[in-house]
């Protein structure tokens, strides 16, 4: 990729919203791991009652050094583990609970496993919670925000730094037949006291939001922005969320989560349904292309690994992606923009973003970026090249955000531009822009 560059003096002021230091950081992550592991990976469920007998979670040779080194082999720049699912199992050994991996065959603790794990690989590592608890005898009543948050504070401290806390919506009934009202002001509370780098995700944020759908994809049209005051988590509203709402108030941007298997914990029934790697470059493509984040759910089986059909399917999609994007035609521009420390390229609505080559290249991807941390401006614009010495319209987008990816007919050209049509100020802040020969069409 090459940074698009002029003088600091025309770098305009930011239009807010803008992303945190904590935003900002989770944007480059792009690509991470979702870990679903507990009593359902035993008892072939997606959702466990809260009555099943701890001992039923007994992996009989837990590898949490395999599942990184298999995550950090495709690509992954993280992982986030189901800590506590609605079952209220608890990974780790919670003084708040007894439906624990501490009453368990297996009695170890996963989430020290993982930590370790992560830190000896470079990989950054998450915890999803769930508030709903299907076991605990609180759950139903004010002391249950207590103990929801003392295990919050558990997982926060002991294990080192966390890049993401994941809070599931789901709200059902708790084993006394209740459902409990959420202190969500209390529980992001004690995240930013104990871990004030990450990222909070829920339906309503308040740093991430879900993408609205568990398929993988974000809409074409994706702004990073959204009114939070629209939306709580589990809300009936989330198909909004796909797309987000351009020029809202908060920058919230969008995660998709998506599972390599019709599941989201292992079923060995599923072992022939993996996704293929068409399936997932299709899902990258739709996330990471269209200005989101990927979180790609890989459950662990029934020993404790990372099953071999899974991990074979994650390395060939990293093939893939290389096949894909592993050279920039810019490296072999002429007469491009110098990079200049950060500095990023003004554009006014009709101005173009013009690359030079000495000889023709072939292409038929385009990434471009927008420079996030002045917010996200560009609702539309157009790639052209020059094609025996006539300018033509090769492909069209609308929202850039910290991503876009288009699929372009395969052109040979020394002279491409992307025109800018339409922005929220009358600027736009290119930072990077990339060109790629992806094999197969």
């Amino acid at each position: 990729m090459i940074g698009l560059a002029i003088t600091m003096a025309m770098i305009q002021q930011p239009l807010l919203p803008v992303p945190s230091p904590r935003q900002l950081a989770w944007h480059e992550m792009e690509y991470y791991a979702f870990v679903h592991f507990g009593p359902n990976t035993f008892t072939g469920v997606e959702w466990g009652e809260g009555r099943e007998d701890p001992k039923l979670f007994n992996p009989t040779s837990l590898d949490c050094e395999q599942w990184v080194r298999t995550f950090k082999e495709a690509g992954m720049s993280g992982v986030i583990i189901t800590a506590k699912h609605h079952d209220g199992f608890c990974l780790w050994p919670s003084k708040y609970s007894n439906h624990t991996v501490a009453h368990s065959s297996y009695r170890g603790d996963v989430l020290r496993e993982l930590s370790e794990a992560c830190k000896r690989h470079g990989l950054k590592m998450g915890v999803y919670l769930s508030p709903w608890d299907r076991n605990h005898p609180t759950y139903g009543t004010p002391e249950y925000n207590l103990v929801f948050a003392g295990m919050l504070e558990e997982v926060l401290t002991q294990y080192g730094e966390i890049f993401e806390v994941w809070f599931d919506g789901a709200n059902g009934e708790g084993p006394n037949g209740k459902r409990q009202e959420y202190d969500w002001d209390l529980f992001v509370v004690t995240v930013r006291k104990h871990q004030p780098n990450a990222v909070i995700f829920s339906d309503a944020g308040p740093d991430v939001r879900w993408v609205g759908n568990e398929n993988g994809f974000a809409a074409p049209t994706n702004w990073a922005t959204i009114d939070r005051k629209r939306y709580v988590p589990g809300t009936p509203l989330y198909r909004e969320l796909t797309e987000g709402t351009e020029g809202a108030p908060d920058w919230i941007p969008a995660e998709c989560d998506v599972s390599i298997r019709p599941g989201w914990f292992y079923h060995a029934d599923q072992d022939t349904k993996v996704k293929t790697v068409r399936e997932l470059m299709d899902i990258w493509y739709g996330s990471i292309g269209q200005n989101a984040a990927l979180l790609l759910n890989v459950p662990p089986d029934r020993r404790g690994h990372i099953h071999e059909i899974d991990a074979a399917r994650l390395l060939e999609f990293r093939k893939e992606r290389d096949r894909h994007f592993g050279n920039d035609l810019m490296q072999h521009s002429v007469g491009a923009f110098e990079l200049k420390d950060g500095k990023t390229e003004t554009f006014k609505v009709g101005d173009s973003v013009t690359v030079k080559f000495d000889k023709e290249v072939t292409f038929n991807r385009i990434r471009l970026r927008e420079a996030i941390p002045f917010g996200q401006r560009v609702k539309r614009f157009e790639v052209w090249a020059d094609v025996g010495g006539s300018m033509v319209k090769i492909g069209e987008g609308t929202t850039i955000g910290y991503s876009r990816i288009l699929k372009l007919p395969r052109t040979s050209s020394s002279f491409v531009e992307v025109r800018i049509l339409d922005t929220i100020q009358g600027t736009a802040l290119i930072s990077e822009m990339s060109l790629y020969d992806a094999p197969g069409d």
